[in-house]
């Protein structure tokens, strides 16, 4: 049917249409799928307006056309974002609308949802629906049978549409030539080719990233490196007026993981990697629920298909590293901060599960601790393990193990050393070219304009002021830069590698090595650290398995909390009563102890006469020391401080703290110990000193005039009787 044909009203179609719809809008809803529909396929849309002359043949004056157009570019598989889909339903819902025109039924919508919910409320508000076959009314049966066909065809027709468009595109993407945006780093000509970027800054940049994170291990390390060295990432504009050209961009941390995984760096083509997953898009969110897959659900991979930064072995090392890296993966990742030198290095050897560091608040205090049973099934804990203990025994082994190759290790640093600067500098050479590049562009720029365009050439000006200024600036940077670390490593500084290299305990223990140090160079040499502890005993079976293959067996003492868990606890407690029998003193018993070998239990380790007096004092032994000595004769009225604390009823700390302050008559013995003269008068005052109420001390501070002065006297008063 042409245009030129208009809509049919013939009858029974003409009757439909009443005062009562003509007493309300006539409704023009107009709808592009795509922006190049719009713009290249005009003669669509022009039909669509033109309906206004059909409304007005059938009765509607233009006043009472309303045209809604908001929806031009917009696809009608869903009325997500169609912001003019939403008006028309909002006016037929407000009783405003008597009919809806559109050239065809898949204008209004191409999805059943939609377009049944129209049909219901066109139903329930009297609206009438015409394309050019002719007038629908949705509450009679036989036109509503007939909208929903029409309505479920439109539907089909766009499923055909998306299922050709989409195997044209895998087939493209199976010949690995369908690309649609290319990353940092990468250029797609006009003929479709991908190649590397052209710019040899931007490659540098690149492969930078690379280098660093296969020397650093984590992404936060890659990103503080640029940030330290003012390394911008290049990116291509993507449209605008500045389409294609290169911008310089502050480096974060989501761009660097997208490049670390990106298979395209290893020269493969890769199509399929995410797909969108209804459950997780967000309303209003027409980008949103997309997921990544594994490799093995990626829809095409063809590797060796395009320019490559990197092999593909090593991309898999850093997805392996990426992964390892998770704070929640079994692997044990990279060397982090933290006093625990073999984070994610020890594994348990009851269940075979890695170990966790648990820092205690008190500094210098962590074990290694084996949660799992706990965490997961909420049972107890395998077994923990003193943090500096296995700590100090694995560091002892690791510099006996690289002591051979301290001298190929130093030249290796300084290797590393020299590569890192000739990065940094070739880095400044070229952001140096590029600031000297675009200054002279600004300056041809201003000298072709002519000078009578004033309006032009200020600008001009001052762009090219600006760009010297960018160059002068860079300049004093690099100055900077190259005074404090010069490009080549001078003598002196060999000769400092070479020295270290000879004492690498100085170096491991130097305040400049980090905890962070220290881990990766374990590392670099320990494959894991297996550890079993005897029970709760204080003995741990540790063996180190080498990198390479091999393994170092140990049998470590650790400290525990009580006497009960030495595996010698009985041999020691008799040993303990038998010295003690024997006359001999608590300090002559730990001197004993320490000789034959005994361990007290903590961290200590070695018996002191403390020790063995409250340990004999547990035994019932009669650890604690006599009251006093027979040669030391008390005189009359003298107490002892335990003695008169106790006839006072008073704790021996409160009548410390007043010997302290001079509130009592007191004297020390030959042996440091506290006499204290005390009648039976004096006793009494104690007492009732010590029975007064709480804070009336710290009131005596806030009395004032004749009652502060009254206490004064009372307290001299008493300290002179005393």
């Amino acid at each position: 049917m042409s245009r030129s044909e208009g809509l049919e009203y013939e009858a029974p179609h003409s009757r439909k249409i009443t005062d009562a719809h003509l007493d309300r809008m006539a409704v023009i809803y107009v709808r592009q799928s795509t922006t190049q529909q719009v713009l290249n396929h005009q003669e669509s849309t022009r039909l669509q307006y033109g309906l206004r002359d059909d409304a007005r043949r059938m009765g509607w004056p233009d006043e009472r056309v309303l045209v809604i157009d908001d929806d031009l570019g917009r696809s009608g598989a869903d009325s997500e974002g169609r912001e003019g889909f939403r008006r028309l339903v909002s006016e037929v819902g407000l009783d405003h609308v008597g009919i809806i025109l559109g050239v065809e039924m898949s204008r209004l919508a191409r999805s059943s949802k939609d377009w049944h919910q129209l049909l219901e409320i066109c139903a329930l508000f009297g609206t009438l629906i015409a394309d050019l076959d002719g007038v629908y009314d949705p509450a009679q049966y036989n036109d509503r049978l007939l909208l929903g066909l029409k309505g479920t065809m439109s539907e089909a027709e766009l499923h055909l549409i998306k299922q050709r468009m989409q195997r044209g595109k895998l087939s493209k993407a199976r010949r690995g030539e369908l690309v649609s945006g290319v990353p940092v780093g990468y250029l797609k000509k006009l003929s479709g080719e991908v190649v590397l970027d052209p710019d040899e800054q931007a490659r540098h940049v690149v492969g930078l990233i690379f280098r660093k994170f296969e020397e650093l291990g984590t992404l936060h390390g890659v990103l503080g490196y640029l940030v330290d060295h003012g390394v911008r990432l290049p990116f291509r504009e993507r449209a605008g007026a500045s389409k294609g050209e290169l911008s310089w961009r502050r480096p974060n941390r989501q761009t660097l993981h997208n490049m670390l995984r990106n298979p395209i760096y290893a020269g493969a083509y890769a199509y399929g990697r995410r797909r969108v997953d209804p459950r997780r898009r967000k309303p209003g969110g027409r980008d949103t629920g997309r997921v990544a897959l594994p490799r093995r659900q990626w829809t095409v991979l063809i590797k060796d298909r395009l320019p490559a930064y990197i092999s593909w072995e090593r991309y898999e090392r850093n997805l392996a590293r990426l992964q390892s890296n998770r704070s929640r993966a079994e692997e044990m990742g990279s060397a982090r901060g933290g006093e625990g030198l073999l984070s994610g290095l020890v594994v348990c050897g009851k269940c075979g599960w890695r170990m966790s560091v648990w820092y205690s608040a008190k500094e210098g205090r962590y074990t290694y601790t084996c949660g799992k049973r706990r965490t997961s099934y909420g049972g107890r804990i395998c077994q923990n393990v003193h943090g500096p203990l296995l700590d100090g025994y694995v560091s002892g082994q690791v510099l006996r193990a690289l002591e051979p190759a301290a001298l190929e290790l130093s030249l290796e640093a300084a290797a590393n050393i020299q590569k890192e600067r000739d990065d940094l500098s070739e880095l400044w050479r070229k952001r140096l070219e590029r600031a000297a590049y675009e200054a002279d562009r600004a300056e041809r720029q201003y000298h072709l304009v002519e000078p009578e365009n004033r309006l032009v050439a200020r600008h001009l000006e001052r762009a090219w002021e600006e760009k010297l200024e960018e160059r002068r600036r860079l300049q004093e940077e690099h100055d900077r830069f190259a005074s404090s670390q010069p490009r080549t490593l001078s003598k002196e500084e060999v000769r400092a590698i070479r020295r270290l290299s000879k004492d690498i305990a100085a170096l491991w223990e130097a305040r400049s090595t980090t905890a962070a140090d220290r881990k990766e160079i374990v590392r670099q040499v320990v494959e894991r650290v297996v550890v079993d502890a005897e029970g709760a005993t204080e003995r741990v079976e540790a063996r180190i398995e080498w990198v390479g293959g091999g393994a170092t067996e140990e049998r470590l003492i650790r400290p525990v909390a009580r006497y009960e868990q030495l595996s010698y606890w009985p041999r020691l407690r008799e040993r303990v009563s038998e010295l003690a029998g024997e006359g001999f003193s608590a300090g002559e018993i730990a001197e004993r102890l320490n000789t034959e070998g005994y361990r007290p239990p903590r961290c200590s380790a070695t018996f002191r006469a403390a020790a063995v007096r409250k340990l004999r004092g547990r035994l019932g032994m009669g650890g604690k020391p006599p009251a006093h000595k027979p040669s030391e004769e008390l005189g009359a009225h003298e107490w002892w401080l335990a003695d008169l604390a106790r006839a006072v009823g008073m704790p021996k700390a409160t009548l410390y703290s007043w010997i302290q302050r001079g509130w009592v008559d007191c004297r020390k013995s030959g042996r440091g110990r506290w006499i204290v003269r005390a009648d039976p008068v004096e006793t009494e005052r104690l007492r009732e000193l010590h029975h007064r109420p709480d804070g009336y001390y710290a009131r005596q501070k806030w009395m004032h005039g004749d009652q502060a002065r009254s206490a004064n006297e009372e307290e001299e008063e008493h300290a002179g009787e005393r």
